[in-house]
């Protein structure tokens, strides 16, 4: 027998069921996910944001780990030319005692091992290029192999770089120069080394001539740490700055993500709580469907 009455009573709990079930499901896909809503258009006047928010997210991530880069690059100009200023002064000081002596045992070993310690340096390399070559990458920027080879080469031929410093972007709108050439830095302390290399080689006490050229290498080498000393500071200086810049890209970053957070991330707590609510309610519509389902009109008739 037809059940007349209860049909409209039915197709209600059916459509609340229906919603009570899809709240269900996005309710366990918030669990799943984590997140408020699966796109952002879900997301309403927040989208817009959040899609900006996720835009400079990635412009700072990009500043951030372009200052890193940097940053390492500056770090081994630092160790670099730390050991050139390291060797070149021990050199100076050896060459003064020596001039206030006139005794120099050992000083020319010395300069031998100084002498290699500066063509290393000014040699050295970061992934296959060189460090102080400027643009120039295809060859070494210091070019004497040996301390006899800087006899009678003038200063302009001993170097192969050229004046073209690296640069980066490490935030919006400032760009860091942070390339070092090697003429830059050992113009000076090559001349002092010429200057010993052409004195030729000096024994336990030096000749007049060698006294001489002892006295002119040591105003040469003073002239060129103080011009290394000067390079480095400013690589240091940028260094801080790059460091800086990069920390404040990790905040700017830390603090969008926290945007993007409150507008995108579920709380699952109370997610949890309605997630039960909703369970209870559908269960009850189920009850009370599965009732009507039973009623027909034949129970009243008889």
């Amino acid at each position: 027998m037809s059940r007349v009455a209860t049909i409209p009573l039915q197709r209600s709990l059916a459509d609340a069921i229906q919603r009570n079930q899809q709240k269900l499901a996005i309710s366990q896909i918030q669990i799943a996910t984590g997140k408020k809503a699966t796109d952002y258009a879900s997301l309403g006047t927040e989208a817009v944001r959040t899609v900006s928010a996720r835009t400079l997210i990635a412009r700072q991530e990009a500043q951030g780990a372009v200052a890193k880069r940097v940053g390492v690059t500056l770090t081994l100009h630092d160790a670099n030319l730390s050991g050139i200023h390291t060797a070149a002064s021990e050199l100076h000081k050896s060459v003064l005692t020596a001039l206030g002596t006139g005794r120099s045992a050992g000083l020319q070993e010395l300069v031998e091992g100084a002498f290699a310690q500066f063509r290393s340096s000014l040699n050295a390399s970061e992934g296959g290029i060189p460090l102080f070559a400027g643009s120039r990458i295809e060859a070494k920027p210091f070019k004497p192999e040996t301390l006899a080879d800087t006899i009678g080469l003038a200063p302009a031929n001993a170097f192969s770089n050229d004046e073209i410093r690296a640069s980066a972007r490490v935030a919006d709108g400032l760009d860091v120069e942070f390339g070092i050439v090697a003429s830059e830095v050992g113009t000076g302390i090559f001349s002092a080394f010429r200057t010993l290399a052409e004195a030729g080689t000096i024994g336990d006490e030096p000749t007049a001539a060698q006294m001489t050229a002892l006295a002119k290498a040591a105003g040469e080498l003073g002239e060129g740490i103080k011009q290394l000393s000067k390079v480095n500071a400013e690589n240091g200086r940028k260094q801080a700055q790059v460091e800086r810049l990069g920390i404040r890209a990790e905040e700017r970053t830390l603090v969008f993500k926290d945007l993007i957070s409150g507008n995108e991330d579920a709380d699952l707590g109370q997610v949890a709580i309605e997630l039960a609510q909703q369970k209870t309610a559908l269960e009850a519509s189920y009850s009370v469907f599965s009732q009507l389902s039973k009623l027909s009109l034949v129970n009243f008739l008889r």
